[in-house]
């Protein structure tokens, strides 16, 4: 590349010949932005097909392709490239394509073998399934994978691979923090020394790429979340899509939890959605009614206890003949959350995919309460959906449950 000099000089790796190039660290360190306008600039040089991936990509809009197009327009390439709306291509053959690793399989990514560059952003949401099928996929001579993220914990795939006790042979592993970043905006400084001083605990997470602060007393870590994580779900018997819904839809109120959770015909428990969001009733409402036509979902699984019967009126007001199961919040969260949470260290709950929103409430969940900020909205729709799933006492010979319902939030599993 020409102007490879201009590069801050931790990401000059990616324009060697290395197998695996990697770059983790925390925010403001230009890591994604860099990667993006080396690719744009290699590909100006000459004809590559890049294939930038995450683990989960529903849609266009949760790929980096927004980025790309950004720095397209930053650098001034806009009469090089063209942008449609799911690929990048220009006249000298150079493309970009865009996909979500948990939607492969070994033969649907055979059609990628063609690729000379590998992008993967957040790696740390990597499972090792996806790198499993990849890496053998990535098989042009001279081909290379680059991967950023900001490390969870020592478990996550990404990191044992590459940063574990025996990384693959022709790479280049790099640690890259803001100060690595010669253009780190006034802004960020403002907030990195605002985290400092405020948020301590997870400040080096944050802002150092250290791995994600264990909290004491917590039901929940990631290395038993990442033990059973799975790449997708099996036959389901039963869905449901629960919801915590907040007191408020003012901006800074809390979030809606909006988690969508099966029952396999392992009789096992699948986290197959989150769809939390913020807003005003019927926006959740719309949402929950979307997820329950998607999934094909058997009930809808409401809290009740902060908006009494509103809550049901908010859907039966988009779907009157919607099936609801209103839960009774009888206990404190952390003492509901504990029964699901040891079906966790059993082994019988998957998450099929990466939540890292979720994730992260549910490691800040102890047997005192919730020691994260604001409220654990995602953990409390996962354990209201769960306990729906399994209520104490229900076996498999149970039937569906049809319209309406009323259960009480007061057990785990069938033991």
């Amino acid at each position: 590349m020409d102007n490879v000099h201009d590069f801050p000089e931790p990401f000059l790796p990616m324009f060697e010949p290395f197998r695996y190039v990697g770059f983790w660290g925390g925010r403001g360190s230009a890591k994604s932005h860099s990667v993006a306008a080396g690719l744009l600039g290699l590909g100006t040089e000459s004809s590559i097909r890049v294939l930038c991936g995450r683990e989960v990509q529903k849609s266009i809009k949760d790929s980096v392709k927004l980025l790309l197009d950004d720095k397209i327009e930053a650098l001034r390439l806009q009469n090089f490239y063209s942008s449609t709306r799911d690929e990048i291509r220009a006249p000298n053959g150079t493309t970009f394509l865009f996909a979500g690793m948990s939607d492969q399989t070994i033969d649907s990514i055979k059609s990628f073998e063609g690729v000379d560059v590998f992008w993967g952003e957040e790696a740390q949401t990597f499972t090792a399934r996806s790198l499993e099928i990849l890496r053998p996929t990535i098989r042009k001579p001279g081909s290379k994978l680059i991967f950023t993220w900001n490390p969870r914990a020592a478990s996550d795939a990404i990191d044992r691979f590459l940063r574990g006790d025996t990384p693959p042979p022709n790479s280049s592993i790099n640690r890259v923090n803001y100060g690595d970043n010669p253009f780190f905006p006034d802004e960020l400084k403002a907030e990195r020394e605002h985290d400092r001083a405020a948020n301590p605990v997870r400040y080096a997470h944050i802002w150092d790429g250290e791995y994600e602060p264990a909290v004491v007393g917590a039901i929940w870590d990631m290395a038993t979340i990442n033990e059973g994580r799975r790449a997708e779900a099996p036959d389901m018997d039963r869905i449901v899509v629960s919801i915590d819904p907040a007191v408020s839809s003012e901006e800074l109120s809390n979030l809606h939890g909006v988690v969508v959770a099966g029952r396999g015909a392992d009789d096992r428990a699948y986290i197959l959605e989150d769809g939390t969001l913020a807003g005003k009733p019927e926006q959740w409402a719309r949402r929950a009614i979307a997820l329950y036509d998607k999934w094909d979902a058997d009930s809808v699984v409401i809290e009740v206890n902060q908006g009494g019967d509103m809550c049901e009126h908010t859907l039966r007001a988009y779907r009157p003949d919607l099936p609801i199961r209103r839960v009774h919040a009888s206990r404190g969260k952390h003492v509901r959350a504990e029964p699901i949470s040891a079906q966790y260290s059993l082994g019988n709950v998957s998450h099929v995919g990466a939540f890292p929103e979720l994730e992260a409430q549910m490691c800040q969940m102890t047997a005192a309460g919730y020691e994260g900020e604001g409220s654990p909205d995602r953990v409390d729709a996962l354990v209201w959906g769960l306990t729906d799933l399994f209520p104490k006492g229900k076996t498999k010979s149970t039937p569906k449950p049809l319209y309406g319902g009323d259960i009480r939030a007061t057990s785990g599993f069938v033991g």
